[in-house]
């Protein structure tokens, strides 16, 4: 057969137009049925038309059950994550007309996993020297973004992750904002609706890095700054690195968190806090 040959698609049987075709393993698809196919679905050029035409017809069924589909918990991002508590699933889409893309309704039981990380990118700050040169400060300075996403593993025969980010559009700028603290608490109350019943412990790592898993241990704890001779406390600023012994970093103006420590009068704990105190005590409710 030549190149230009006409093809059919081996779905639906019409003829499929120039640049129209979607190679299969074994035959061709068109881009109507295409459509048709999971968003998540991401392994076509090795499936069959058998494999295909059995996705569509859990796709047709996808369909139906959305009529009985009332979410009750949605969380925002990139795409979002509708959940309806009383049927234990969930659905996760890119339309606000969600009903219309028929996104893959998926049991909660049908999650593996969640991991989710907060990945810091930085770029560099330079200054014009009197020559119009573009040079760097000394130390180096940057400015900083923060990404939170969450990928969360399902078991199903058409896709294995699906892959959301929180803080699509309005990343934060700086690790000790109320914005990242937001986004950071989003985080875990995702995981915990999505895995009710796993002990997830979090664990952070360097630099900017954090993650949601079952699967991992917990984080041994950080070592405690230096101390010098004269009793003024050195610290590495979490964001830049630089080494400091003041109240804020000499670099990227990130405040020292150090912890400081609150005492309940109602149950005589002794909380530990790095910006601001807490409202109530995590032991006994009561307030400080």
């Amino acid at each position: 057969m030549g190149l230009f040959d006409k093809k059919y698609c081996d779905i639906c049987g019409e003829k499929i137009g120039l640049l129209g075709n979607r190679k299969l393993e074994d035959g061709n698809l068109c881009k109507d049925c295409a459509r048709k196919l999971s968003p998540f679905f991401s392994d076509r050029r090795n499936s069959t038309v058998e494999k295909i035409r059995e996705q569509l017809a859990y796709r047709e069924e996808n369909q139906k059950k959305l009529d009985d589909f009332s979410p009750n918990i949605t969380f925002d991002g990139s795409m979002k994550v509708y959940i309806d508590s009383a049927s234990e699933q969930f659905i996760v889409t890119g339309l606000s007309d969600w009903r219309s893309g028929n996104p893959d309704i998926i049991k909660l039981s049908q999650v593996l996993n969640v991991e989710a990380d907060i990945k810091e990118n930085r770029e560099e700050i330079f200054y014009e020297d009197s020559e119009g040169n573009e040079k760097s400060y000394e130390p180096r300075r940057y400015e900083y973004e923060y990404e939170f996403n969450v990928t969360i593993f399902v078991d199903s025969p058409w896709f294995d992750k699906i892959e959301v980010e929180l803080s699509d559009g309005n990343r934060p700028d700086s690790r000790y904002t109320e914005l990242y603290r937001e986004y950071e608490a989003k985080m875990h109350e995702l995981a915990d609706v999505l895995m009710p019943n796993q002990n997830i412990p979090a664990t952070y790592d360097d630099p900017g890095m954090y993650t949601v898993s079952p699967n991992r241990p917990a984080p041994a704890p950080s070592p405690a700054p230096a101390v010098q001779p004269d009793g003024n406390e050195t610290w590495f600023c979490p964001s830049c690195g630089t080494q400091n012994d003041g109240k804020f970093c000499g670099n990227c103006g990130c405040q020292n968190p150090a912890a400081k420590t609150v005492h309940c009068t109602s149950c005589g704990s002794d909380i530990e806090y790095q910006m601001r105190p807490p409202k109530y005590c995590p032991e006994c409710g009561s307030p400080l």
